[in-house]
């Protein structure tokens, strides 16, 4: 018996000395976590646009007195040693969980790095801008590829012109008038909200604050507060289109940024207590998840042209007062105009890698973006401000797409597709994953 006794009290010993180091790991990765979040915290005070959003504790938030200039190379410095440390951890390798986090932290941490540079004037190209911040390098499509794209639509759209202007003629009517546009939109997130509620389970307690607002580089945005409560602006600088309600109801709301933020509050801060998570840097890797899952949730509640179409028809055309002759035709176009939004990309190569003048600039987002002159202005100014960001809205898209196409989450098993979005929406995802998994 004294042999077998003594075996299981090793076991007991080697059983508690492995608890104790996985501790130890978990211990070591929060501590690193918090690190990180307060670095992004400090550079918040001088970048105000770094932090996207924080509900953490707001005893990890910065008391010492900011510096009169930027600390640069102070900030450098913390980020290599914070990613110095990740890495060891990762080479351990004691847990699949903590790798899992400290991969995610370190391509975070990378975006860091460019974000600062950028802040302090030293920029690099493009590619290498978009790779460092967001993971990833969008494809590079010649001229002649968007020239076929536009082709597309010489029968599609009706009138005489050029095919830009015969666009936007059909676009402007379904413009809808400003003193309906809080009705629209709010009959839009609700039919959003209503299909994501039966697919996922989401807190009781969620809600958002809808506000109309002028002289913003962006069209719409989410404000994400923490608590589970959103504040969603939409920018009447321009008019806005019957799609927009769509794509606000779910891009910005439902199962978009709203959604995707708070199931990871929930599942990863709250239940977990992933630090990391509280802190959602804009200029980072987890943007490009953020805004290709929004733009594929649009989707999502409204797949394929017919369910857009129909919803436009039977709610949202009669709700603004406009006439729904034509709309079946200007979602055909809206589909096109979709691949067509990697021209973008191009011009962000061009005005960022100085390969573009001004008119050429103008030229293509009116010739390849169907834009009129006052939306192009406006893409022109968006991308002077955010540079590279623009990559997460197409080829963001495009890896989620790709996943979820490559895992049985297309449009004909719904079901399927819900619940692989849903992980997507609850797990620290990198853009690096997402290109593994669609192989």
């Amino acid at each position: 018996m004294k042999p077998v006794v003594i075996f299981l009290l090793a076991g007991v010993i080697l059983f508690s000395c492995n608890q104790e180091s996985s501790k130890s790991v978990s211990s070591d990765i929060n501590q690193l976590a918090e690190k990180y979040v307060r670095l992004a915290l400090d550079i918040g005070r001088y970048d105000s646009s770094f932090v996207d959003a924080y509900y953490g504790s707001d005893s990890l938030k910065p008391t010492n007195t900011k510096n009169e200039i930027f600390p640069k190379d102070s900030f450098l410095v913390q980020v290599q040693e914070l990613q110095d440390a990740f890495s060891l951890l990762i080479k351990e390798k004691k847990n699949d969980t903590i790798v899992q986090r400290a991969n995610w932290i370190k391509a975070q941490l990378t975006a860091f790095g460019r974000r600062i540079k950028i802040f302090s004037g030293e920029y690099a190209s493009f590619d290498k801008e978009s790779l460092e911040l967001y993971g990833g390098t969008a494809p590079i499509y010649p001229e002649s590829h968007y020239q076929a794209l536009v082709a597309q639509l010489h029968t599609l759209l009706p009138g005489k012109g050029s095919i830009p202007e015969r666009f936007q003629l059909l676009a402007n009517r379904f413009i809808i008038p400003k003193n309906k546009l809080d009705t629209v939109f709010r009959a839009a997130i609700a039919k959003c909200r209503k299909v994501t509620r039966e697919h996922f389970e989401i807190p009781a307690n969620e809600d958002f604050k809808l506000e109309f607002v002028t002289d913003k580089p962006w069209s719409g945005y989410n404000w994400y507060k923490g608590n589970y409560q959103s504040f969603i602006q939409v920018n009447t600088d321009l008019q806005i289109f019957i799609d927009r309600a769509i794509d606000v109801g779910s891009h910005e709301s439902y199962p978009g940024h709203h959604v995707y933020n708070m199931l990871l509050e929930k599942n990863l801060y709250h239940d977990k207590g992933w630090l990391e998570i509280s802190m959602y840097p804009l200029f980072s890797p987890q943007s490009l998840i953020a805004e290709g899952s929004a733009n594929y949730g649009i989707d999502m509640v409204f797949p394929g042209i017919n369910s857009k179409v129909t919803f436009c028809k039977e709610v949202l055309l009669p709700l603004a007062g406009l006439d729904t002759s034509g709309i079946t035709t200007y979602f055909q176009a809206l589909e096109i105009r979709g691949q067509l939004n990697f021209a973008r990309n191009e011009v962000g190569r061009g005005m960022l890698n100085n390969t573009m003048d001004s008119v050429t600039v103008m030229q293509w987002l009116k010739d390849y973006g169907l834009m009129n002159e006052e939306t192009a202005k406006k893409s022109v100014r968006f991308i002077t401000v955010n540079r590279s960001y623009i990559i997460n809205y197409n080829y963001g898209l495009e890896l989620i797409d790709n996943y979820m196409q490559a895992n049985g989450g297309d449009a004909t098993h719904p079901e399927k597709r819900w619940q692989l979005f849903g992980k997507l929406l609850s797990n620290p995802v990198l853009p690096s994953d997402l290109m593994k998994l669609d192989k």
